[in-house]
C-alpha cells in the first residue's frame, strides 16, 4: 500500500468529520468532541432510525443520516470527509468499511473503535492506501476524561496519527501504541470503568449490609470513587502513594486492605484482566474466520 496522500486540516474549522454509527463508544468520542468546542456544523453522523436520527440532531446539532430511511446515508457522510469514526458492532465493521469505501475521499482517516477487529482486517475491506488508525477509547471521554489508545495503519503517517491524536486530546488522555498491546489496553482502560463501578456497587452493597439506608450506601460509594478518581487525576499522581497516605498502621484501612488480600481481591482483578485480554483475542480469531 502506498502512504497517505494528505493530511487532515488540524484546525476546528477546517476539518470534516463522519461517524458511522454512534453506540456506546462512538457516542461517547462524538459528544467528547463537541464538548471540546469541535462545531457541530462539520459533522455528519448516521444511525439506524429516523427518531435516533431526529433527536441526535436535536441533542447535538451534528447533520444526522437514518441508514433505514436512506441506504446510501454512510456514503453520504463519508463523501467529504477529512476524519472518519466507524463505530459498529465488530462484527459488521468489514461491511460497513465495504459500503463506504468507493465514496471515501483518498486521504480520509478511517478510525475504527470496534474491539477485536486488526488494522489488517479494516485495510482489506478499503482502497488501497487508504490512511487506517485502530482506537480503544473508554466512555468517560463523553466528560473530557477519557483514555484513547491509537495504532496506525500500513499506510497512515505520522500527520494522520497526529490529526486524530489531536482531535480526541479534547476528550481525555490519549496515547500512541504498536497494535499488538491494543488488546492489553483494551483490558486495562477500555473495559476498565466497569471495573471502578462494579467496585462501588460492592461498596455500597457492603454499607447496606452494615445497616446503612441503600441510597445513602449508594451515594457514599459513588462519591468515594468518584474523589479518588479525582485525586488520581492530578499530575504524577501514583495509585501506591496514596493508598499509602490513606492507611494508618494498625488502622481501620489497613484491616479492609489486610481483608481484601485475604480474600484475593488483587489476584482477583489480575485475573479479570487477563481474561478480558484472551477474550479480545477469541473475537479476533472468530472474526477472522
Amino acid at each position: 500500500m502506498a502512504s497517505s496522500k494528505h493530511t487532515p486540516d488540524t484546525t476546528s474549522t477546517g476539518r470534516r468529520l463522519a461517524f458511522i454509527g454512534t453506540g456506546n463508544m462512538n457516542g461517547a468520542i462524538l459528544r467528547g468532541i463537541l464538548a471540546g468546542g469541535f462545531d457541530p456544523r462539520s459533522i455528519t453522523a448516521t444511525v439506524r432510525g429516523s427518531e435516533k436520527a431526529e433527536r441526535l440532531a436535536a441533542d447535538t446539532g451534528v447533520r444526522s443520516l437514518a441508514t433505514t430511511v436512506d441506504e446510501t446515508a454512510n456514503q453520504q457522510a463519508v463523501a467529504a470527509a477529512d476524519i472518519v469514526f466507524v463505530g459498529v458492532k465488530p462484527v459488521g465493521i468489514q461491511d460497513a468499511c465495504r459500503d463506504i469505501a468507493a465514496s471515501l475521499p483518498a486521504q480520509a482517516v478511517v478510525v475504527s473503535v470496534a474491539a477485536a477487529v486488526t488494522i489488517s482486517m479494516i485495510e482489506e475491506a478499503l482502497p488501497q492506501g487508504q490512511p487506517v488508525v485502530r482506537a480503544m477509547p473508554n466512555t468517560p471521554m463523553t466528560v473530557g476524561k477519557g483514555v484513547v489508545a491509537l495504532a496506525g495503519g500500513t499506510s497512515t503517517g505520522e500527520k494522520d496519527l497526529e490529526a486524530v491524536s489531536a482531535l480526541l486530546s479534547e476528550t481525555g488522555m490519549v496515547r500512541i501504541v504498536s497494535e499488538d498491546q491494543i488488546d492489553a489496553v483494551s483490558a486495562v482502560s477500555g473495559s476498565g470503568p466497569a471495573y471502578a463501578f462494579y467496585l462501588a456497587e460492592a461498596m455500597a452493597a457492603a454499607g447496606e449490609e452494615l445497616g446503612l439506608e441503600a441510597g445513602l450506601a449508594r451515594d457514599l460509594a459513588r462519591a468515594t470513587v468518584a474523589g479518588a478518581g479525582v485525586m488520581l487525576d492530578e499530575p504524577d499522581a501514583d495509585p501506591s502513594a496514596l493508598r499509602t497516605a490513606v492507611t494508618s498502621p494498625g488502622g481501620t484501612t489497613q484491616a479492609a486492605l489486610e481483608g481484601f488480600d485475604a480474600a484475593g481481591v488483587r489476584a482477583g482483578i489480575g485475573s479479570g484482566v487477563k481474561a478480558a485480554t484472551e477474550r479480545a483475542a477469541e473475537i479476533t480469531r472468530e472474526l477472522a474466520g
